[in-house]
């Protein structure tokens, strides 16, 4: 069997992790894939320089990469990590003709209609209405926002910040949250409490309103006392943490009129497996007053394929 020749760089780089893989000639299935700290790197560059280095250097020619940030324009920004760079200098750092940037959540949004019926499960709601909007919600190092829109026999896929909206509490407790979060920032978006850090926020605040001073922890081992049991302020904090998403997600759906389903990525609601599943996310997305009815019918799905980013961005290429 001949050696595939590999021409294209895709890349998926988040707040925390930088994965990196390769197109062969004529192909849009990623190959050769591998995840290194952004911590590690100073920048893209930098990173996508070792990736390819450690693969032999093939002959690439063009790069789409996925960045958790707005693209404005040359100069960007990571919003949950230091990486600072410009498009065109790492295009030519790297020996690139071309070099494209999407948000990570475009790409993301790329790769549903790519996913095999095995690589998501399903959690409440009734049957996907076809050919309607498909809303893509999930939390990681941030909480990022995106959705496909039918366009013909394609998909068009929307570039927003929507995880930066600001949090509306729904609880009493949850506005006593908003409170203590007050007191760090004069907008506190929903970010600020449906992603990793925010499930530490969640916890912390907890903490100062019940009177307690436990020791600081991280959102994993947050995540994993909540779901034994171990400690219920750990337990109420990632019970809080799903049920801020499901509002956030029930307001995506209606916003976009998401009919067809609304897909949850990221690295932390997988990470919960079926705990997830009996959480107070589904309860909380059909809480909608009058458009219960509505969003009840509309199905959730929990995205469990490994990497469908990467997918979603080789696709950019077109």
């Amino acid at each position: 069997m001949a050696t595939p020749r590999f021409t294209r760089l895709v890349a998926d780089i988040g707040g925390t992790n930088a994965r990196f893989a390769l197109l062969a000639e004529g192909s849009e299935t990623p190959q050769q894939e591998s995840t290194l700290q952004c911590a590690d790197f100073p920048d893209l560059g930098a990173a996508a320089a070792r990736y390819l280095q450690a693969q032999g250097t093939p002959p690439v020619q063009e790069a789409a990469v996925a960045v958790a940030t707005p693209i404005t324009g040359d100069r960007i920004k990571l919003t949950n990590n230091d990486w600072s760079f410009s498009i065109e200098q790492t295009r030519k750092m790297l020996e690139l003709d071309r070099l494209v940037l999407v948000n990570d959540f475009t790409a993301l949004a790329l790769s549903l209609p790519l996913l095999g019926a095995d690589e998501y499960r399903q959690v409440g709601g009734s049957l996907p209405v076809a050919r309607t909007p498909i809303a893509l919600i999930g939390a990681g190092t941030g909480l990022g926002v995106s959705g496909l829109v039918p366009a013909g026999e394609s998909w068009i896929p929307i570039q927003g910040e929507g995880g930066h909206t600001a949090f509306s509490p729904v609880t009493p407790r949850e506005t006593e949250v908003l409170k203590v979060m007050w007191r760090s920032y004069d907008h506190v978006s929903t970010e600020r409490l449906a992603s990793g850090p925010g499930l530490v926020a969640l916890r912390d605040a907890l903490c100062t309103i019940d009177g307690a001073a436990p020791p600081a922890l991280t959102p994993e081992e947050i995540a994993r006392r909540g779901m034994n049991g171990a400690e219920p302020v750990c337990v109420e904090a990632l019970e809080m943490f799903c049920g801020i998403l499901g509002s956030a997600a029930a307001n995506l759906c209606v916003t976009l009129g998401a009919r067809g389903g609304v897909f949850i990525g990221g690295g932390i609601v997988p990470s919960l497996g079926s705990w997830f599943d009996q959480s107070p996310f589904r309860a909380r997305f059909e809480q909608k007053g009058r458009f219960r009815t509505y969003v009840a019918a509309v199905p959730t799905y929990v995205i469990t394929a490994r990497n469908p980013a990467l997918r979603g961005v080789a696709r950019a290429f077109s």
